[in-house]
């Protein structure tokens, strides 16, 4: 069973499409990077994998369980991380973490001590007691990343975790990220830099205007070939018309 997958998903806005038949999968114990230029499908595939949008046409499953009616175990095992942070300006960091870890089922014992654990793993210890609202906008997102796997997920979809970090908070979530795998989550991640993201995933994806389009190998000269694979993509549609 894939921890994450898209079956020929299809969705439009106001008639205009997003998604023209997308399909994914992601193993257990496996980082899938989806790579794209803006407006290429990316964030709107993870919103449909999230439950947060309801596909037009297609399937969506996490864990096996169709994503926009997860049932509450289900819910559980999943993290998920999309646009800005969900956490409360108000509250410390780690208020929020225990905050993250109790909604995500976790006992009052074990959110406190899973939220100890990822102060740790994200290094966040400096920040620990301080209110989310002060903290700058690259550890906010450490944040983010933290309160959306404290609790052990096995499927986890991340929409460019590393966007606001500075090189040592980007070296803290690969790190991260390839722990979760190792444990044998299925980890999604969306991403602009290639170079980061050949560097945390087994296998990355290129997402364009709607669907995947290939899949791109680690290795010299991922950028060349990573727009030598839209530009034929283009070609392709352009003789189709």
């Amino acid at each position: 069973m894939n921890a994450l997958e898209l079956q020929d998903v299809r969705h439009a806005f106001g008639g205009s499409p997003a998604l023209r038949g997308f399909s994914l999968a992601v193993a257990p114990g496996e980082v899938v990077a989806m790579a794209g230029l803006n407006g290429a499908g990316k964030t709107t595939a993870m919103r449909v994998l999230a439950g947060r949008l309801r596909p037009d046409a297609g399937l969506a499953r996490v864990l096996g369980a169709v994503s926009h009616r997860l049932r509450v175990d289900v819910a559980r095992r999943f993290g998920q991380l999309i646009g800005p942070p969900l956490t409360y300006g108000e509250l410390t960091v780690r208020e929020n973490l225990m905050t993250a870890g109790r909604l995500h089922g976790l006992s009052r014992a074990a959110a406190r001590e899973a939220a100890g654990s990822a102060i740790e793993s994200y290094r966040l210890g400096r920040w620990a007691d301080r209110r989310v609202s002060a903290l700058s906008a690259g550890n906010w997102q450490r944040l983010g990343v933290a309160c959306a796997t404290l609790h052990g997920p096995d499927a986890v979809i991340l929409d460019e975790p590393t966007s606001a970090l500075d090189p040592a908070g980007v070296v803290i979530v690969r790190d991260a990220v390839r722990s979760l795998a190792a444990r044998g989550a299925g980890v999604l991640v969306s991403s602009h830099h290639l170079d980061e993201v050949s560097r945390v995933a087994d296998r990355i994806v290129v997402a364009h205007a709607g669907r995947l389009i290939g899949t791109l190998a680690p290795g010299a000269e991922m950028e060349r070939r990573f727009f030598a694979m839209l530009l034929a993509a283009d070609a392709d549609e352009g003789a189709d018309r």
